[in-house]
């Protein structure tokens, strides 16, 4: 990455009682759920970090209470921010361990009125011991509820529980990457796996025949499909549920008969079920985006009886992280 720093978008502070009974904001403890102050973060947004700089002082000074974790006692657990790189849209979200957000009204007011990039406030629900930041419930208590950023020459709506990539810079070199190894010439049907709010299938539906993408997460469907809108965009499907399910369904119903698909699962790589769908359906091209290298190579060698690994970029998605994101290019024997 040509400058590594202040690169993400998203900031997820946790805060906590040290052994001193003080409120903490920062982040966790390699291997534990100490929370260490953080001052300065060099990867970082640096108005993201001084948002949950304030909100934190807010909190403090107001006495709301912060989460106990061996309590399971207090209101706000984590502070969590997205911003539009390209369109300075901030999204606010106080993850809360109950309904108990003592001078909310005040708050917004104070915010909102300091950081006018602020266009949402959400209250995300998290009433489980556990260590996932997010709940599932989200109640907007300011603002639309969702953001818009631009990659490209698109734009998405981000939604609270939405996936979408942290470094937008490296995003559109690895999205042109995998666009490049695509070779596209407009005739392709395209299946867009893990598709999230649709970035990639969106990105390729200029150059492709029909786009059909699948992801888990009901929001980002939604704002796939409206992010297709938004672009104007006529050639791209999406459908929720979970890929090993829902794509068989979706081949046998629109009988399809993808010449590629981009696949973009989570750390954890393909299922079983998913790779033999693969390996029935013989797509000319797979382009895999991987953000963990081992289950990258467990599932190439899955793939490896009917396909030819040709390409494996890496990208640094994660500067001054040990992890890297690798978009490979996969050929039908």
């Amino acid at each position: 990455m040509g400058n590594p720093f202040n690169y993400r978008n998203k900031l997820q502070y946790p805060l906590g009682i040290n052994k001193e009974g003080i409120p903490v904001m920062g982040v966790y403890a390699k291997r534990s759920h100490e929370i260490i102050p953080v001052e300065k973060c060099q990867i970082q947004n640096e108005l993201s970090e001084q948002i949950a700089k304030d909100v934190f002082e807010y909190i403090k000074e107001n006495k709301i209470p912060v989460y106990d974790e061996k309590n399971l006692t207090g209101t706000v657990r984590h502070i969590v921010i997205r911003i539009g790189i390209i369109t300075n849209e901030i999204m606010l979200i106080l993850v809360v361990n109950n309904n108990e957000l003592k001078k909310e009204k005040e708050f917004i007011s104070y915010i909102v009125q300091k950081y006018p990039q602020i266009k949402t406030i959400i209250k995300n629900y998290n009433t489980k011991n556990t260590n996932v930041i997010l709940g599932t419930e989200n109640e907007t208590i300011y603002g639309p509820g969702y953001i818009f950023d631009e990659l490209g020459n698109y734009k998405f709506k981000i939604s609270p529980l939405s996936f979408y990539q942290t470094n937008p810079v490296q995003t559109e070199a690895l999205y042109e990457k995998a666009i490049e190894y695509a070779n596209l010439t407009g005739t392709e049907t395209i299946l867009d796996l893990y598709c999230g709010i649709g970035t990639i299938g969106i990105f390729a539906s200029s150059k492709a025949k029909q786009v059909y993408g699948i992801e888990i997460i009901e929001n980002a469907i939604k704002d796939a499909k409206e992010n297709a809108k938004i672009n104007n965009i006529t050639n791209a499907k999406f459908y929720c549920g979970d890929v090993e399910k829902v794509l068989p369904q979706i081949i046998d119903k629109n009988k399809i008969k993808p010449q590629l698909v981009f696949v973009d699962p989570p750390r954890k790589g393909l299922d079983k079920k998913t790779i033999e769908t693969l390996l029935n359906l013989e797509p000319k091209k797979i382009i895999y985006i991987s953000c963990n290298p081992s289950t990258l190579a467990r599932d190439i060698a899955s793939l490896h009886q009917k396909y030819q690994t040709n390409e494996v970029t890496p990208l640094d998605m994660f500067p001054y992280t040990s992890h890297v994101e690798c978009v490979s290019l996969l050929c039908l024997k």
